[in-house]
């Protein structure tokens, strides 16, 4: 049996950025359109008038400030409310595999590592843009990497999960080092014209580089411990795929973008979550005191206060539950990974820290590491 470590992380953050302030402005211009092409009918009580956006209402009910995403001039322009993405040739890089490898240049320059030393790339995002073949082979490629590769999708929990199956098939020795990458487009499959979650996701790509510890040839985490679990819900939903496109319904059907029930998420994940960390901690033999970090899931700054404060048993401390939302926006699987790579390098040897995340199924995953 042998023992997986985390010996690198790559972000790629896109280089366009809106601002709470000018997202309002988009969406409040829109509405303003819809109201006033629909005044006869509000007048008349048939039609509810569109509620204005606002900077204040977006921060209060998230604490993101601003997110990244790959185009901005599509999603700020009133008529449209969207990015542009425009379908590539098929001898061109899928946009996914695209961003996906420039993360994973970074983490394999961090572990010292080449693209042919590694067995094996998982993709692990909540949309991919296509059904096959697999974006993760198709990065394997692009990178001249060896191995196998292939893609998987537990929503925004896709890290942690792509995480516990590359640390397992290090563990049982059939391979000795893996990338899990997370390529996340969410700009693609939000609605920016609904108020209650036009704010919410931002664009970007992480990658996790995981080898056998005794490879490893610089500063590392050595991965204790992984827990996951699921539990179906459909209070958060994308129905888009090809069984629901038929032809006469490609553009109205507003359940094929992300579509969430806010209160009943709050509601029954911070519980799941919460408790799925304590069992994680607990069988491990790790207290509360014994955590120096937690890298949570970015999803919403109240969500993670609340989990921090009852993983903890008291408000965390500055540092010691990072939270990168207020600049990227929930980014779904990237989230963790995102906080883990940029709030880790001040850890000394022996410092434990746990990454989680959770989201839509319902999913969860924990990943306890310590520092080599």
């Amino acid at each position: 049996m042998h023992t997986a470590a985390i010996t690198g992380t790559g972000v790629f953050t896109p280089s366009e950025t809106i601002t709470n302030d000018e997202l309002v402005a988009a969406f409040n211009a829109y509405a303003g359109a819809q109201n006033a092409a629909n005044a006869d009918q509000i007048a008349a009580g048939t039609v509810e008038p569109m509620p204005l956006s606002s900077a204040d209402f977006i921060f209060a009910a998230s604490g993101i400030e601003r997110r990244y995403v790959l185009n901005k001039s599509g999603i700020l322009d009133p008529a449209r409310m969207y990015p542009k993405l425009d379908a590539r040739p098929d001898d061109t890089p899928s946009a996914m595999a695209e961003i996906g490898v420039h993360a994973a240049k970074q983490a394999l320059d961090m572990a010292g590592l080449n693209a042919t030393d590694i067995d094996c790339i998982l993709c692990a995002a909540s949309n991919h843009e296509r059904a096959y073949p697999a974006i993760a082979v198709e990065i394997q490629d692009l990178l001249g990497a060896r191995g196998f590769a292939y893609d998987m999708n537990v929503a925004c929990s896709s890290a942690t999960f792509g995480i516990q199956s590359a640390a397992d098939m290090i563990r049982a020795g059939s391979i000795r080092s893996a990338l899990v990458i997370n390529p996340e487009i969410c700009s693609a499959h939000l609605e920016w014209r609904d108020r209650d979650c036009h704010f919410i996701f931002g664009d970007v790509a992480t990658a996790t580089l995981l080898q056998r510890a005794e490879d490893a040839t610089t500063g590392h985490f050595v991965v204790r411990s992984t827990k996951l679990a699921t539990q179906f819900s459909n209070n958060i939903r994308n129905n888009n795929g090809f069984l629901r496109r038929t032809h006469d319904q490609q553009d109205d059907r507003r359940d094929m973008q992300f579509m969430q029930n806010g209160r009943k998420v709050f509601k029954e994940v911070l519980p799941l979550v919460s408790k799925h960390i304590a069992d994680h901690m607990a069988a491990e033999d790790i207290n509360a005191d014994d955590l120096k970090r937690l890298w949570l899931h970015q999803a919403n700054k109240s969500m993670n206060d609340y989990i921090g404060k009852r993983v903890l048993g008291r408000d965390p401390q500055p540092g010691e539950q990072p939270n990168i939302l207020q600049d990227y926006a929930n980014t779904s699987s990237a989230g963790s990974i995102i906080a883990f790579a940029q709030h880790s390098d001040d850890l000394a040897s022996g410092d434990i820290g746990l990454i989680c995340s959770f989201g839509a199924g319902y999913s969860v995953g924990s990943v306890i590491v310590e520092r080599a």
